[in-house]
Formats: C-alpha cells, sequence, structure tokens
C-alpha cells in the first residue's frame, strides 16, 4: 500500500504545476478608481463611450508611482490616455468632491489630484486601509472651463499607484 500513495503522490506533484499553469485564472481582485464624477474609466464600465478591455477592469489602472498618465502606463488602457475619445465632461465647482471606489483596499500614502499636470492637492493616507469608499474634498484652484484632472492613489505597501482622469468644466 506504501507503494501506491508514493506513485500518487508523485503523479500529484507531477501534474500540479501543469494544472497551474492549463487552469483558468479569475481577474484579479484589484483595486481602485474614481467613480464620482465619472473618470474615463467610469466612463467606460457604464458603456458612456466605447471602450476595451477596461469596461470590465475600471478598477486595475495600476502603474508604478510617479506616472501622469491616464492609462497609468498600462498599454491594455491606453485608449484612456486618448484626449479626443468623446469624454463626458462633469460640470464642478473650484472645490470638488472626488469619490474613489475600492475593490481591493491597499494601505495608502497618499492621494494626489493635478489639473492640467499642475498638483492642486495632496491627501494623507496615513499608511491606513481606506473603506470601500473614499471622498475627497479638493479644491482645484483658479481654473475655469474645461481641464483634465488626474487623480493618483499612491499604495504605502507597494512601488504602484492607480490612476483615474476625469474630464471636467469648472464653473
Amino acid at each position: 500500500m506504501d507503494s501506491k500513495r508514493k506513485l500518487a503522490a508523485t503523479i500529484g506533484a507531477a501534474m500540479a504545476p501543469v494544472l497551474a499553469l492549463t487552469l483558468p485564472t479569475g481577474s484579479a481582485s484589484a483595486h481602485g478608481w474614481v467613480n464620482a464624477p465619472a473618470s474615463r474609466q467610469e466612463q467606460c464600465a457604464r458603456g458612456t463611450v466605447s471602450c476595451g478591455a477596461i469596461t470590465w477592469e475600471p478598477q486595475s489602472v495600476e502603474g508604478p508611482k510617479g506616472l501622469r498618465s491616464c492609462s497609468g502606463g498600462n498599454s491594455r488602457f491606453a485608449e484612456l490616455d486618448d484626449d479626443n475619445k468623446g469624454w463626458k465632461v462633469s460640470d464642478v465647482s473650484r472645490t470638488t468632491t472626488f469619490t474613489w471606489k475600492f475593490t481591493a483596499r491597499h494601505r495608502t500614502s497618499n492621494y494626489e489630484y493635478f489639473v492640467d499636470g499642475t498638483k492642486v492637492a495632496t491627501i494623507n493616507g496615513n499608511g491606513q486601509q481606506p473603506p470601500e469608499t473614499v471622498s475627497h474634498q479638493v479644491n482645484l484652484g483658479s481654473a475655469t472651463g474645461r481641464h483634465k484632472v488626474l487623480a493618483v492613489w499612491n499604495i504605502a505597501d507597494t512601488a504602484n499607484a492607480f490612476y483615474a482622469c476625469i474630464d471636467v468644466n469648472i464653473r
């Protein structure tokens, strides 16, 4: 009986890597995006604008910290960088509330907000894990008219950040 157990264990050990590589995988349980006002990935998820893979993964715009692109440098989501795609513009006040929705809540270093590339706010995350939603009231400065806001969620326990662009008309 011992030889049968050894044989079964050997076969199982040999098959494990094959099974791991061939079984279907689920999507990553990643992470977070701005859903109000509607970010570009939120517009894709809602079907407001026709998009590719980001339609099903609005939470997945992750890249190295320090980037200033809507796609987070992720080529799968490059269409988020296209300013001419027909993004819907949200009317906002100079002080506006941005709401993040999280599907995996990483400890947070900080959140940064940029208007057309100029930083207008940094909000400390204190290394804490956020709740399912977080809202920040952000002063967008003296800008008026149509602008692009880049919201960045810098993670405390990885070298990455999550990126979301929001097209706004500041009144």
